[in-house]
């Protein structure tokens, strides 16, 4: 399955982290949205998110990795389209960004959002997500599998069904 993603992460003490090559940033607690994408693979990129143990890789997995940082909820739509930049351009018009976070191969500002609320965060996630999609959601709670021998349990799981991502319009 290919697609967007959008992990929704409280992170509930506020620190500076060592981001990689993007070096130190002040993290808040609070809320954080991250806009990804996967063009092959997009159930193994999200389970990868979710796995506790992994090589330090993306700006993202720093994140993760820290103290106080869990993944609450994951938006993702299946999509063959590239659209994690036009997405992150619309939450950016909205929210407080992280400057220079998971966009280190585009020209984007940030992939990776701030909000003191998740009810507001997941409001914009998703319609940022949908744009004027037609949509229809999944929603599942619970645990996901996301190694051998390990799950994570996830608030809300959300799919969203879009008809036309399956058969884009050609303009």
């Amino acid at each position: 399955m290919k697609g967007v993603y959008v992990l929704i992460i409280e992170k509930s003490i506020g620190e500076e982290l060592e981001i990689g090559k993007l070096g130190t940033i002040e993290f808040k607690s609070g809320f954080y949205a991250y806009v990804g994408s996967a063009l092959s693979g997009l159930e193994q990129r999200i389970k990868r998110h979710l796995r506790r143990e992994k090589r330090l890789h993306w700006h993202i997995d720093y994140l993760l990795a820290s103290p106080g940082a869990d993944v609450r909820e994951v938006i993702f739509k299946e999509t063959s389209n590239r659209e994690e930049c036009m997405i992150a351009r619309k939450m950016h018009e909205q929210l407080e960004h992280i400057k220079g976070f998971g966009c280190s191969d585009c020209r984007c500002e940030s992939h990776l959002f701030f909000c003191n609320s998740q009810d507001r965060l997941l409001e914009v996630a998703y319609h940022s997500l949908i744009a004027t999609d037609t949509v229809q959601n999944s929603t599942v709670e619970g645990e996901v599998e996301v190694g051998v021998g390990e799950k994570r349990k996830v608030q809300q799981l959300h799919y969203i069904n879009c008809p036309s991502a399956k058969n884009p319009q050609k303009g």
